[in-house]
């Protein structure tokens, strides 16, 4: 797993609002709309325009309003209707104060709305653009999912969003259906686990189609009556909610079945109940499918027939893995870094050549520039963990990983290497209180 956070922005409003415009189609092709995504921690990042200023946000299909929790200056937007509300979601934290702002108008390509709901979070408590490496200043799910069918392509990293009133999903051979059970205008879907804990029987379980975590599954301990933390597990934080951190057990299963797609040995959080006493609010619900498990197939949605589409992709048989660093690895700004740039080369005639003579001396002219690259920190170490035997700690600024300049990873490509298999050699060089220093240390596989 790409440890960053799954962020599960469930949440609830204390009041009702009242009903907004759809999206719809414009322009030449009034049938479907391409867009392309990044793919950050297996989280599908978008651009939306609000109000005429484009931002980055995530599609996140366990959210139920959109809403904006970082805006600089730089980013500053127009907000039209402005009331105070407060926000409730996963985490053990008190509401939220926030703002919610009526009739703005969102656009995706030729996709638009006039008259949309946005709710505006005060303080960014996530930190979430130095957690993914990226400028991140919202989330939406169903506020644009409602209007459209959306086919997701993992592999090709393009969204296809279908006009519902021409276009009808295709009978595929190869795909799954499934029926989509909504609560709270979120999608539910049924699966089998199989948990070490109770022998070989699988049990059916209902869990949320959730884009916008990064793990593979998520199950609530309790539910079911015999849903529990497997055998070996680790203690860990399983990322920050809308009100707090959450906590949980991080641990494998034997076996996850979607329809006919079985996918074996899959990384589980088993949440800690306090922190999701929310999202326990649905007693059908047995947890969620994250982007870890959905980033395997191609997978069309149409919310208005209620409809899921499932078709797998080469990683399916791919294998899950935890962060087996213990470090979790945070954006920190920009450095100015001093590089070399060779210029060109001048002969023994004092003339620019750019062919090799064996009569004349050629030396090769160069030039330094400075630019600014991004800086990286370790933002915390797991007790216990493979990193923190070997001494590193909170707040160093990594210069080196396995003698690459940390400025030449992106972080999703830093998370990557802790995540990829075990008995890896990490070797790093950081910088603590301006004295360098050097560590090393094995990945481990800590279940």
């Amino acid at each position: 797993m790409k440890r960053l956070l799954p962020l599960l922005l469930s949440f609830f409003i204390f009041f009702s609002s009242e009903a907004q415009s759809s999206f719809q189609f414009y322009g030449k092709n009034d049938i479907k709309q391409k867009v392309s995504f990044e793919l950050i921690n297996n989280l599908i990042v978008i651009p939306l325009t609000i109000n005429g200023k484009e931002l980055s946000f995530i599609l996140d299909t366990g959210v139920n309003k959109t809403i904006l929790f970082n805006l600089t200056e730089k980013d500053s937007i127009g907000l039209n209707k402005i009331e105070k509300i407060e926000l409730r979601g996963l985490g053990t934290g008190e509401a939220v104060d926030a703002l919610l702002s009526k009739n703005n108008k969102f656009q995706i390509n030729n996709l638009i709305s006039s008259d949309k709901d946005l709710y505006v979070i005060l303080r960014d408590n996530f930190n979430m653009s130095a957690k993914m490496g990226a400028t991140i200043h919202g989330i939406i799910g169903y506020d644009l999912l409602k209007d459209v069918i959306v086919k997701i392509d993992y592999n090709r990293k393009v969204l296809t969003f279908y006009n519902p009133k021409k276009y009808t999903l295709d009978k595929c051979r190869r795909c799954e259906e499934f029926d989509l059970h909504f609560y709270r205008n979120k999608p539910y879907i049924n699966a089998e686990v199989q948990l070490d804990t109770i022998n070989d029987e699988r049990l059916n379980t209902k869990l949320l189609i959730d884009s916008g975590g990064s793990d593979a599954l998520w199950l609530f301990e309790g539910t079911k009556d015999v849903i529990k933390t497997p055998k070996k597990y680790f203690k860990d934080i399983l990322g920050e909610g809308l009100s707090g951190t959450i906590y949980g057990n991080r641990s494998k299963i034997p076996l996850f079945k979607l329809g006919k797609f079985v996918l074996k040995k899959p990384t589980v959080s088993f949440l800690d109940t306090t922190a999701t006493v929310n999202a326990r609010n649905y007693k059908s619900r047995n947890g969620s499918i994250g982007g870890n498990v959905l980033k395997r197939f191609k997978v069309w949605l149409d919310y208005g027939n209620k409809k899921a589409i499932f078709k797998k992709n080469g990683s399916l048989k791919g294998g899950f893995y935890y962060n087996m660093s213990g470090l979790i690895v945070i954006y920190d700004g920009q450095e100015l870094v001093k590089e070399k740039v060779e210029t060109g080369a001048i002969n023994s005639y004092g003339l620019s050549n750019s062919n090799t003579s064996e009569n004349n001396t050629i030396s090769l002219i160069s030039s330094y520039s400075y630019i600014f690259k991004p800086s990286f920190k370790i933002d915390n170490v797991i007790e216990g963990s493979p990193a923190f035997k070997a001494g590193l700690e909170k707040g160093d600024i990594i210069k080196k990983i396995n003698g690459k300049p940390s400025h030449s990873y992106t972080l999703d490509g830093i998370n990557g290497l802790f995540s990829y298999k075990p008995n890896r050699r990490i070797m790093l060089q950081i910088e603590r209180d301006g004295i360098p220093y050097k560590f090393k240390f094995l990945l481990e596989e800590r279940i």
